[in-house]
């Protein structure tokens, strides 16, 4: 026969054994409606977007070298073009052509001039989710980058440009913009190291006057979801004229006390603004 005493012991421990179990149940239960209500993670809501970065006028692809390494770092395909610098309707079909044969989706980011080349480039093409100005031009139909920078005072670089004259392989002429050597660092990257300022210099790729006069046709910035690095101690955009142009487009901005070389001298920033413009697209 069993005693009183082990029959008590046998029931406290069916209890506990039940309860446990209970226990286990719920908390599993808890855990499943949890992760069924959990945010699906960024990796699934779609492949990362191709940053295809234009540079503007006086600069080439290096000039993108740091916020490419970040890109990279963070998972983002990137592809810094070759901007031709000879005007923006050519020079938007030469960025059209890159980005038709990217795959999935793109952001466009445009430094300088290359605001300009982005705003005409992206007009028709629904893969481009963004657009992202870097101390950029955002002209409307019928403006030029010399006609926005005249709007407002500010800019000093008419004084440093070095014209160059050309003639085309199809005889044609016209004349090429350098800034002079021993101005380019005041003038366009005060704020980057001298060495690396020096080397920039050396290397600018000129672009021809007439792209700078040039009347926008298109603005992809009226229907496209836009992003704005405004630098406020530049010396080639004004500050105003940037402000302008990006409150007109309605973009997301960010202000920096930076030169016109913001990619150069602050590129995590710039890299943090486009992963902004590509995580809200996806």
């Amino acid at each position: 026969m069993h005693s009183p005493e082990n029959v008590r012991k046998r029931r406290f421990t069916a209890a506990a054994v039940a309860v446990g179990t209970a226990a286990a149940i719920g908390a599993f239960a808890v855990a499943g409606t949890a992760d069924a209500a959990a945010p699906t993670p960024a990796a699934d809501r779609g492949p990362k977007p191709t940053v295809v970065l234009e540079h503007g006028a006086f600069a080439d692809g290096s000039s993108w070298d740091g916020v490419v390494a970040a890109l990279r770092r963070d998972g983002y395909p990137v592809v810094a073009a070759a901007n031709p610098l000879r005007g923006p309707a050519s020079d938007a079909a030469a960025l059209r052509s890159l980005v038709d044969h990217l795959k999935g989706p793109v952001v466009l980011v445009g430094h300088s001039y290359g605001g300009s080349v982005i705003s005409q480039a992206a007009v028709g093409e629904p893969r481009v989710k963004a657009l992202v100005y870097v101390a950029a031009f955002l002209p409307a139909p019928g403006e030029s980058a010399l006609e926005l920078t005249d709007r407002f005072p500010g800019s000093t670089l008419p004084g440093t440009l070095d014209p160059v004259p050309f003639t085309g392989a199809d005889g044609s002429t016209g004349t090429d913009l350098y800034i002079q050597q021993d101005k380019f660092r005041a003038q366009f990257a005060a704020d980057v190291p001298a060495d690396r300022a020096a080397l920039a210099a050396a290397a600018q790729r000129p672009i021809a006057q007439a792209a700078l006069t040039e009347k926008a046709t298109a603005a992809a910035w009226e229907t496209v979801p836009s992003w704005d690095v405004v630098t406020t101690e530049d010396l080639n955009i004004p500050a105003a004229a940037q402000r302008f142009m990006a409150r007109r487009a309605h973009a997301h901005t960010t202000e920096v006390a930076a030169s016109h070389s913001v990619a150069v001298s602050h590129p995590d920033l710039v890299a943090g603004v486009i992963e902004k413009a590509a995580r809200a697209t996806r």
